[in-house]
């Protein structure tokens, strides 16, 4: 929502895009133009039965994906293809500061430090891998229960040491 602006393929392509500049596919992700060109993602413009417009979120990146490996799949075992993509939102997550975030999963909305809870499981149970899982788990359980980051950045020099210490000599 903050100026992301949309992958230029379809200039790349040559084809129809939406006012935002997604590319324009069919029921089966792929381009009117040529079936073996699929776009996906935040660079797609999708319709829904509805009329609406997929969001570009990773969630439906991800079941578009899932749609492109199955048509592929049917198209290579010389099988029918599945029936056209259809994308069904399961919720919205997002956090809102220090230990608060917002979750609406339809009936369900909750908001605060419990919602920030259900947020961090849901990002660490959906990381590829139980290494993964477990090194985040680990560093935001760090952060959680130290206040202090396991990775220090440095962003700027500290000028008040480097005028008072002398060039050449190290104290």
């Amino acid at each position: 929502g903050a100026g992301v602006q949309a992958s230029p393929a379809a200039q790349w392509l040559g084809v129809k895009a939406d006012r935002a500049g997604r590319t324009e596919v069919g029921p089966h992700l792929h381009i009117p133009e040529d079936p073996n060109i699929f776009v996906i993602g935040d660079t797609a413009s999708v319709q829904q039965a509805d009329g609406k417009t997929v969001p570009g979120i990773a969630p439906a990146a991800k079941q578009q994906g899932d749609h492109v490996a199955k048509v592929i799949k049917a198209r290579l075992t010389g099988k029918a293809e599945p029936a056209p993509f259809k994308y069904v939102h399961k919720g919205n997550l997002a956090t809102i500061g220090k230990r608060a975030a917002v979750i609406d999963f339809g009936k369900i909305k909750l908001k605060g430090v419990i919602a920030w809870w259900i947020w961090g499981l849901a990002h660490i149970y959906f990381l590829i891998g139980t290494r993964s899982r477990l090194a985040v788990a680990w560093s935001w359980l760090w952060i959680y229960l130290s206040g202090q980051h396991s990775a220090r950045l440095i962003t700027q020099r500290d000028t008040l040491k480097d005028e008072a210490q002398p060039v050449g000599k190290t104290l």
